[in-house]
């Protein structure tokens, strides 16, 4: 094997190193955050976090049988095979590209992590614990702002590619 080809290869399993740890921080904390909520909340309870946000931004312990912003409520078993299917593509995605960089890593360890979070709470309890709560949008946890800013990191790659004249899925490389 030739240097290049080493380097590369080291490059890659040092990056998917990253994802994984972008992953396991990011289920932590949502399980961590999730457990402390359930712990001092009783349901529908708020405290305000920071003296004199309270009527924009409190921590309200809530739960949510549906999909984001609480709709589809009681899906159950459903959301749990989406859930399967969104981990699966994820993995298959990360698995398939040719390149990858440290932005693309910390996107999918993030997406990658949210989702797990999620399907932690989906499947033992049913439902899953949501608590930041920004009085002008649902309530929702650390899980989905995880999914949410790795989806933006990802959606700014593929635009900065396009613009550069590039195909923006590093999948569509030649192996």
């Amino acid at each position: 094997m030739d240097e290049s080809k080493a380097k590369s290869r080291k490059r890659s399993a040092w990056l998917w190193c990253v994802a994984a740890a972008v992953a396991l921080v990011t289920i932590f904390l949502d399980q961590w955050s999730k457990i402390w909520v359930r712990s001092h909340l009783r349901p529908l309870e708020s405290i305000e976090l920071i003296p004199g946000t309270g009527r924009i931004f409190t921590i309200t312990r809530s739960s949510n049988t549906g999909a984001a912003f609480g709709m589809f409520k009681g899906g159950g078993a459903f959301f749990i095979v989406v859930t399967v299917l969104v981990i699966a593509a994820i993995l298959y995605y990360a698995w398939s590209l040719r390149k990858m960089n440290w932005m693309v890593a910390v996107s999918l360890g993030l997406e990658l992590g949210g989702a797990l979070g999620n399907f932690i709470d989906r499947l033992r309890f049913g439902r899953v614990t949501d608590f930041i709560d920004f009085h002008f949008w649902p309530i929702f946890n650390f899980a989905d702002t995880a999914i949410v800013i790795g989806v933006i990191i990802m959606g700014y790659l593929f635009l900065r590619e396009e613009t550069l004249g590039e195909d923006p899925d590093p999948a569509h490389e030649v192996r």
